[in-house]
């Protein structure tokens, strides 16, 4: 609306050659009444805001008291909406990653249990010599199930009884 009086306006003045007025007078004085609407503007916007912080109530009638009353509570409502909606979003949030969680828990559990059956069905294997029998002074790491002291060196036999050998 504000652009088609504007236009009007401009088609009005160039239109009318007789005016006395130039055009860049008419756009001026224009600009100095929009410069006026929009300073009226800001004071009422301000002035409300002041009104919505509790300052200068004291002397407003109670019909102007009601109306920033209910400005309030609208104002209040929309933020614990939004506050709602951000709580609930982070609450789906961490029920997925709990969930994610419980399954990778369950996972290694998994894992965890099937590397034990695999140690007692080792322990329960039928030796037929000393070298085939189970490793029972071994420890395991319960994580990955790997022989911690897989690199020491084995004392179960001797070897005495070989002759080094000799490069010629």
């Amino acid at each position: 609306m504000l652009v088609r009086a504007t236009i009007d306006r401009y088609k009005k003045a160039s239109a009318d050659s007789t005016n006395s007025v130039s055009t860049s007078e008419a756009n001026t004085h224009f600009y100095q009444q929009e410069a006026q609407k929009l300073r009226r503007q800001i004071r009422e916007i301000q002035t409300s805001n002041r009104q919505i912080l509790g300052e200068g109530v004291t002397s407003m009638p109670l019909k102007d008291l009601k109306s920033v009353e209910g400005k309030v509570e609208k104002a209040i409502s929309r933020i614990r909406s939004k506050k709602n909606e951000l709580l609930f979003a982070e609450i789906e949030l961490m029920q997925k990653r709990e969930l994610e969680l419980h399954n990778a828990n369950m996972f290694l559990r998994a894992k965890i249990a099937e590397g034990e059956r695999a140690q007692q069905q080792m322990n329960l294997m039928p030796s037929g010599s000393e070298y085939d029998q189970p490793m029972t002074s071994q420890s395991y790491d319960a994580r990955n199930f790997i022989p911690m002291n897989l690199m020491e060196p084995n004392h179960h036999y001797s070897c005495q009884d070989q002759t080094p050998l000799q490069l010629v």
